[in-house]
C-alpha cells in the first residue's frame, strides 16, 4: 500500500473533507502482535490533536475498564474505521470509510488478534456489514471476513455511553471483561465456543 508504512499510514488524501479537517493522521496505538484490536470509529477533535486514538473522557473509560480487567492499554491495539478527523465530530461517509478500510484490514493483518472489538455502532456496522441494534447485541460474536481471513468481531458499546446512560456501563464492563478472557489465554487457544 502506497502511503502505509508498516501499521502506520504516513500520506493519504483520498478524502478531501477529512483532509482539510484532520491536523494530523492518527494511526492505531499499541502493539503490533496484540491479541484484542479495539476499532472505534474516527478521531475527534482531542485525539486529532494529540495523535492517539481514544484519549480525553472516552479513553479515560476505556483504559479503567481495560485495567480492571488486567488487560492495560499497552497489551492492546487501539485504532479506527477512519484515521482523519471528519468536520465538526460527524459521522464518517459511507466513502470515506471505504477509503480507509484497506489500511484497517492491513493492519489486521499485520497484527492478526484473537479478537477485533469494535467500539460503538458506526464501527461495528462497517465491519460487520449489516445493520446492528449495539446496546442489544453488545457481547456478541461474529466472524466475519476482514482482511485476508475470517476474524471473530465481539461487539461493544462506545466507552462514551456509559458516561451519558450509566445503565450501559454493566454491558460495557461484560464486553471487556469477554475481551480480556481471550488476550490472557495462553497461546491464544480459547474461542468464543467456550462461552
Amino acid at each position: 500500500m502506497e502511503n502505509m508504512d508498516g501499521l502506520d499510514v504516513t500520506a493519504c488524501e483520498r478524502c478531501g473533507d477529512l483532509v482539510e479537517s484532520r491536523s494530523r493522521i492518527v494511526n492505531g496505538t499499541g502493539p503490533a502482535d496484540a491479541d484484542v484490536v479495539f476499532v472505534g470509529e474516527a478521531p475527534g477533535e482531542q485525539e486529532d490533536r494529540e495523535g492517539v486514538p481514544f484519549v480525553g473522557r472516552s479513553g479515560d473509560v476505556l483504559d479503567s475498564a481495560l485495567g480492571e480487567h488486567g488487560l492495560p492499554r499497552k497489551r492492546v491495539r487501539i485504532t479506527n474505521c477512519v484515521r482523519c478527523r471528519p468536520p465538526d465530530n460527524r459521522d464518517p461517509s459511507t466513502e470515506e470509510l471505504a477509503n480507509c478500510r484497506p489500511y484497517l484490514e492491513a493492519e489486521l493483518d499485520q497484527i492478526d488478534p484473537e479478537v477485533v472489538v469494535t467500539l460503538g455502532k458506526v464501527p461495528s456496522e462497517h465491519l460487520l456489514g449489516r445493520d446492528v441494534a449495539v446496546t442489544s447485541e453488545a457481547g456478541t460474536v461474529e466472524t466475519v471476513e476482514l482482511g485476508s481471513k475470517r476474524r471473530d468481531v465481539l461487539v461493544c458499546v462506545h466507552p462514551a455511553a456509559t458516561l451519558y446512560d450509566r445503565s450501559q456501563e454493566e454491558t460495557f464492563d461484560a464486553t471487556i471483561e469477554k475481551a480480556a478472557t481471550v488476550a490472557g489465554v495462553a497461546g491464544g487457544q480459547a474461542t468464543f465456543d467456550d462461552y
